[in-house]
């Protein structure tokens, strides 16, 4: 059975398809293959959500993952952050949680939440 990939690598998003004989055709570079090797084994993804704030002015801060993550703990992910609040101050790329999960990504705000 035959398994179709856009790739996200690049913005050419590339259609490619990996046939039964293990075959990847579709791909217009090096990269696209990687990524559907890559997505086949153990897929992973960057992990981008908001987390509560104490701050009336500012009651929700965006945070993601430092770096992609297995596709299967997204959710336990989540719900580890839907538990997070921040009582202090903290500005863009400072780590709200290291190793979350053990999986070795840190949670990293994307924006400034000051009092």
């Amino acid at each position: 059975m035959k398994k179709e990939f856009i790739c996200i690598v690049c913005p050419r998003g590339c259609h490619i398809t990996v046939h039964e004989d293990g075959s990847i055709t579709g791909n217009m570079c090096k990269r696209g293959i990687d990524y559907v090797q890559t997505e086949m084994s153990s897929p992973k993804r960057i992990v981008t959500t908001t987390v509560k704030t104490v701050f009336s002015e500012m009651p929700r801060v965006p945070v993601k993952t430092s770096q992609p993550i297995p596709k299967e703990l997204i959710m336990d992910v989540m719900k580890e952050l839907s538990k997070t609040t921040i009582t202090k101050p903290m500005s863009m790329g400072d780590v709200l949680i290291e190793n979350i999960l053990d999986t070795g990504a840190n949670i990293v705000l994307t924006r400034s939440c000051m009092k």
